[in-house]
């Protein structure tokens, strides 16, 4: 998808005057930060002789500098100086530009604007999601690389089925219970609207513990807790983003926001959220093994109907996107889902 804002990296790493490599829908981008602080994003190969401009450094006047021959740019993209000329070349490096991709630093996160083929001067058509507490701060996150294109891992980490077969285990058995949870659309996606829920890990926030679930394009995930702990409300947010590095890499990234004073649960997240996440990221790798053979693969109600409708809101911003017109939610209405899990 195209058009959208997908998570680089941690704000952590990436330092003061710091170049950072991602590679972003199979493109090279190279995450900077000047010596103001400021993040910026470039195309992550010097237009001389295709040197990855992260593997150089940041000059005192912001700019980048290429580790082969010298030559800087702006976080702009505009080329500044080319140290080889002496004067009376036909060249001006002021007409020699990398291109530069929108960037946003907030939630201590950085976000990249990945534009459509023919939009990429285009100022972008939204803004990056927000984590919904004051001062969010990350307190725990976790990053693993699914080997398998984006579909299979949103639609994996949004199975509502799952949970038992994927993540049983002897110390961790769940009793199958009939679920109904009512869903409503949103923007640009789909919630599952505020619940008590039924795992007993979420005891930890409280007896009133309550939680909601939302999605919305091209891959973002929010879980947004809310409970009672020694007599204070608080709020725990957890943001799931899938980042599709190339056509069949994506990275998964889960970080969780809590009030600082809630550090106790920590090491709880420390023990599980790699393990849990793990089982997810081997079920798509070992899916792959049957996806060889490229098979019909089926999709029923009502579990899979977050499925469906991923599919059918990616149709919808597609169209969107090749014909110029505004983005329509295919989802109407609100509904209730049944399933046992």
């Amino acid at each position: 998808m195209r058009d959208c804002w997908y998570m680089a990296c941690l704000s952590s790493k990436v330092g003061k005057a710091g170049l950072r490599r991602e590679l972003m829908l199979g493109e090279p981008v190279m995450i900077g930060r000047g010596r103001d602080g400021k993040v910026f994003a470039l195309r992550d190969i010097c237009p001389h002789r295709g040197v990855p401009l992260s593997a150089g450094r940041v000059m005192p006047d912001n700019s980048v500098e290429c580790p082969y021959h010298g030559w800087r740019f702006r976080s702009d993209g505009q080329c500044s100086l080319i140290p080889s000329l002496v004067g009376g070349e036909q060249i001006e490096s002021a007409k020699i530009k990398v291109r530069a991709y929108p960037v946003c630093e907030q939630d201590g996160l950085i976000w990249v604007y990945m534009p459509a083929q023919g939009r990429e001067t285009a100022p972008p058509k939204n803004e990056p999601p927000r984590v919904q507490v004051p001062n969010a701060v990350p307190r725990w996150h976790e990053a693993q690389l699914f080997q398998c294109a984006i579909d299979h891992a949103v639609i994996g980490l949004m199975d509502p089925a799952h949970a038992p077969y994927v993540h049983g285990r002897w110390w961790w058995r769940v009793k199958l219970k009939d679920k109904a949870k009512n869903y409503a659309p949103l923007p640009t996606g789909f919630v599952m609207t505020r619940h008590k829920p039924s795992k007993p890990m979420y005891g930890l926030l409280g007896a009133d513990v309550a939680t909601e679930i939302s999605f919305e394009l091209p891959s973002i995930r929010f879980e947004n807790i809310t409970g009672t702990v020694m007599g204070r409300k608080i709020a725990v947010v957890g943001l799931t983003t899938c980042t599709p590095r190339d056509e069949n890499t994506t990275e998964v990234t889960q970080v969780f926001y809590w009030p600082a004073w809630l550090g106790f649960i920590k090491p709880f997240f420390m023990a599980l959220g790699p393990t849990f996440l793990g089982d997810d990221r081997r079920m798509v790798e070992l899916q792959k093994e049957g996806l060889k053979f490229n098979p019909n693969l089926m999709l029923i109600q009502d579990s899979d109907v977050p499925a469906m409708w991923y599919h059918r809101l990616k149709k919808a911003w597609a169209e969107s996107t090749r014909t110029g017109t505004p983005f329509e939610n295919p989802i109407k209405g609100e509904r209730t889902l049944k399933w046992r899990s």
